[in-house]
């Protein structure tokens, strides 16, 4: 941690740092080392739809891929989602209504399920005002699907993150393996093609690079090389 700061060139200005892409390319893990390297106040746009489909799960409002939305509009405007920083094991937890989530919410069902909820319109409205919110002061580091095209327009630094099917599968299956879930690498092959061609399809804020977004494909780079080439990015947009 000391070695990357030292890289940093105290820039005088606090961005607002957005960081767009495909599922599973990684982008919730670089985001988190850049913030703490900037000192930045982190935002996992994904752990919020997900919460919303957790939510969504047990309260019975999804059956396959139908979202019993009359209920859902109802239950979502006292729907609270809130981030705290486990300093022991060095970690982003996700709290929904109050209740730690963070777990529960990286789970392949979840998975299965986010495509049906987050293309819901009003889901999408009522988490970019919190996530807006959230940053209207700058400082921030926020990862999506939709951060510098829609929740953040006027971002100082737009990314956007990709890498191969094949490697994403590769890396989210044994993320799912590390917590002692049963699943194939097929399974989860089979959902990272489904969700990018949800995500590239549907009619609301569908995935697409922004115009003014920097491509960084990590296929074949280590978190600490992806982080590198971000931190020089900051440096040079923050002079």
């Amino acid at each position: 941690m000391t070695a990357d700061k030292k890289q940093m060139e105290n820039p005088k200005k606090r961005l607002t740092i957005a960081i767009d892409g495909h599922s599973s390319c990684g982008k919730s893990t670089v985001a988190k080392d850049l913030a703490k390297v900037l000192g930045y106040t982190y935002i996992d746009s994904g752990a919020m739809y997900r919460s919303v489909t957790l939510f969504c799960m047990e309260h019975g409002l999804m059956e396959g891929d139908h979202v019993d939305e009359t209920e859902l509009k109802n239950s979502i405007q006292d729907l609270t989602i809130h981030f705290t920083f486990d300093e022991t094991h060095e970690r982003y937890i996700t709290w929904m209504n109050h209740q730690e989530v963070e777990d529960k919410i990286r789970t392949l069902a979840v998975s299965n399920n986010v495509s049906a909820v987050s293309k819901i319109g009003f889901v999408r409205e009522k988490l970019v005002k919190l996530q807006q919110e959230m940053g209207k002061k700058g400082g921030i580091v926020m990862d999506g699907r939709d951060i510098g095209t829609v929740v953040f327009p006027q971002a100082e630094l737009k990314i956007f993150m990709t890498a191969s099917p094949q490697v994403r599968a590769q890396r989210r299956f044994d993320e799912i393996k590390a917590t002692g879930q049963e699943v194939s690498f097929q399974e989860v092959l089979d959902n990272i093609e489904k969700r990018d061609f949800i995500d590239a399809n549907r009619d609301i804020s569908p995935l697409r690079k922004a115009d003014d977004a920097i491509i960084l494909d990590n296929s074949f780079l280590t978190k600490q090389e992806q982080l590198e080439k971000l931190i020089a990015l900051v440096n040079q947009r923050s002079k």
